[in-house]
């Protein structure tokens, strides 16, 4: 059973949302920051090193990005609850000027600032202001609570 957006705030999932934020089945997240990625990562059977990244500096408040991969980290702080699931999609106004996210699952007990992958596929680019809202967090109840809650290696990431 997916939540609607009024429970998502009254189970306090995100901290301190935007009005405009409230959605009939979720939450929207905002652009914190955008990182572009200078390095390979390595993911293996017993380890993994994240690509360094390159944080940018919008200009008069804006991302100006061309093709490519980048890395989002959300404004709002989410703490997913032991009894749910989130799910990550991208606004539909994203995915109409040509770029999307790429999500993973949020697992119960997640708290941080989720990070995402941002793709702009549009030949042109497109230019993101800080701030604005590109992604829907979904929660959905668990049927039964899991045995544990997360504990990886990014609880309580971009949390300041």
């Amino acid at each position: 059973m997916y939540l609607p957006g009024s429970q998502i705030i009254l189970s306090r999932v995100v901290e301190a949302p935007a009005e405009e934020a409230l959605q009939p089945a979720g939450v929207d997240l905002s652009v914190g920051e955008i990182e572009e990625l200078v390095e390979p990562g390595f993911l293996g059977v017993e380890s993994r090193r994240l690509p360094k990244g390159r944080r940018l500096e919008p200009s008069g408040g804006r991302y100006r990005l061309e093709p490519g991969a980048y890395r989002v980290r959300f404004r709002e702080i989410v703490s997913i609850p032991i009894w749910s699931v989130g799910f990550c999609y991208p606004r539909s106004s994203l995915l109409r000027m040509g770029a999307t996210l790429n999500c993973a699952v949020w697992d119960p007990g997640y708290r941080g600032r989720g990070a995402a992958l941002l793709v702009v596929y549009n030949g042109n680019g497109i230019t993101i202001e800080k701030g604005a809202r590109i992604a829907q967090l979904v929660l959905a109840r668990l049927e039964a609570l899991p045995r544990s809650s997360y504990e990886g290696a990014y609880q309580g990431e971009g949390i300041t």
